[in-house]
């Protein structure tokens, strides 16, 4: 099998998701492939922070509401993909939700990996309704590698 050529991580900000794409990072130096660093936000507005934070969690949602802090975001995650050896780094700030996003991320760069952390895998709400990196690993269409992020 060839090395990979496009590597797509998701970062929402999380200490979880950065964790995820140091090992994006490291599989794009180790193969010299391209590292696409993608974070889904969603438009700030007061009414919709309350559902945001349902979603993604108190801890995260200020990070990825309006598209300055998902900026600051992909910026830190490619500070950080760099320290871990990505030279060919590019990254992406989409509005939408997180799966249709990546899903999007792939196509559009002919990505063939997709890098996402475990954080939902292991909650309750995780096993009942789905999580991003399970619906992720679902309905992609190329290689998907869940980083083990959490305990």
């Amino acid at each position: 099998m060839a090395a990979y050529q496009t590597v797509v991580v998701g970062t929402d900000g999380s200490e979880s998701s950065y964790l995820a794409v140091d090992r994006a990072a490291a599989v794009a130096a180790d193969s010299s492939a391209t590292l696409v660093i993608a974070c889904a936000y969603q438009p700030r507005e007061d009414r919709d922070l309350g559902r945001v934070q349902d979603e993604l969690g108190s801890d995260v949602a200020y990070q990825v509401v309006g598209f300055n802090p998902a900026e600051e975001t992909v910026r830190t995650a490619s500070e950080r993909a760099r320290k871990a050896g990505a030279t060919n780094i590019e990254t992406v700030v989409v509005d939408g939700d997180p799966v249709p996003t990546l899903a999007k991320v792939v196509h559009d760069h002919k990505a063939d990996l997709l890098v996402v952390g475990n954080r939902g895998l292991n909650t309750l709400a995780g096993r009942i309704l789905g999580s991003v990196p399970a619906e992720a690993a679902r309905k992609s269409s190329v290689d998907v590698l869940i980083v083990h992020t959490t305990g």
